[in-house]
């Protein structure tokens, strides 16, 4: 199943919009979420369903999104989906894929040429694919999709998964395909910028690390006026998550780091009053945090 949305909130100065990508059905729930139990997708299935959760199928639904914010006069994507044309053989749902992101953009009001940041929170293929788009004759080479942004890459992710890591680390052939036709082009062109600890965009965005589901995972923070929001890419895959931030998905790379930068953001989401917005959440894809003893609860979603 495929989905096309542009939804916008304003926070504080800030406009934020999101253009999916793709949605629907992705992997068995306990899956994706392995230490997650079957009691606590059933017990909330009345609130899971059916953005999140299949239960007849059992599977976690999941939307591959870009948010598009507008703050201090520029146009900055946080996150840039699969791409087209992409060769993973590792990732079926994915390979070779074809999809009219680029459209989607345009319909939301955004044109290549005026995208003046791209965010990477870190380097996953559903999370850098439309960094570049494909160019000459045969289709072959990639060049940056946005040809006037600065593409700001955690710099641990981009050693973990570069060429420079001569030891590898377990990478898949997956992560060497997605670095050569998703990241590398971008650093040719001279458009990348490696930042890490934390990274200050404009007076309202500011990326800090929060590492363990990769090297390099980050957050974009933002805050206007009284407006607070956190944009947590990958640290979140379901709102289960969210009841327990001890459960990590099946794609964390060092679970204890990541646990531990999950419970941090949220207990900060919880007490600061931030909108968490993760990278894949269905429905209107962002939500209130709340302490609810040593763990968590959630509250209003966006739009409520």
């Amino acid at each position: 199943m495929s989905s096309e949305s542009k939804q916008s909130i304003v926070l504080g100065d800030v406009e934020i919009s999101r253009v999916v990508e793709w949605h629907g059905a992705f992997t068995p729930a306990r899956d994706l979420v392995p230490d997650s139990t079957a009691r606590t997708w059933k017990d909330n299935e009345d609130w899971l369903a059916p953005d999140h959760w299949e239960p007849d199928t059992g599977r976690a639904v999941l939307t591959l999104q870009t948010w598009v914010l507008r703050s201090g006069g520029r146009t900055v994507l946080v996150d840039t989906g699969v791409g087209n044309g992409r060769e993973r053989p590792g990732s079926p749902l994915f390979h070779h894929r074809q999809g009219d992101f680029l459209g989607s953009l345009a319909r939301a009001g955004v044109r290549p040429e005026d995208v003046d940041v791209v965010v990477n929170t870190h380097i996953h293929g559903d999370h850098v694919g439309w960094n570049t788009v494909s160019a000459g004759a045969e289709g072959q080479e990639w060049v940056p999709a946005f040809p006037n942004a600065q593409y700001l890459i955690p710099a641990a992710d981009d050693f973990h998964f570069g060429p420079r890591n001569a030891y590898g680390n377990g990478l898949r052939e997956d992560d060497r395909l997605i670095y050569e036709d998703s990241i590398a082009p971008v650093h040719r062109a001279g458009q990348a910028v490696l930042w890490e600890g934390a990274h200050r965009i404009d007076e309202h965005l500011t990326l800090e690390a929060a590492p363990g589901h990769t090297p390099g995972s980050s957050v974009l923070r933002l805050t206007s006026g009284g407006d607070r929001a956190v944009f947590v890419g990958d640290l979140l895959h379901s709102p289960v998550q969210i009841l327990d931030p001890a459960c990590n998905s099946c794609f964390c790379t060092d679970e204890r780091a990541a646990a531990s930068s999950r419970r941090r953001i949220l207990e900060r989401a919880a007490d600061e009053g931030e909108l968490v917005v993760p990278a894949h959440f269905g429905g209107s894809g962002a939500v209130e945090v709340r302490r609810n003893g040593d763990g968590f609860s959630l509250g209003r979603w966006a739009g409520e």
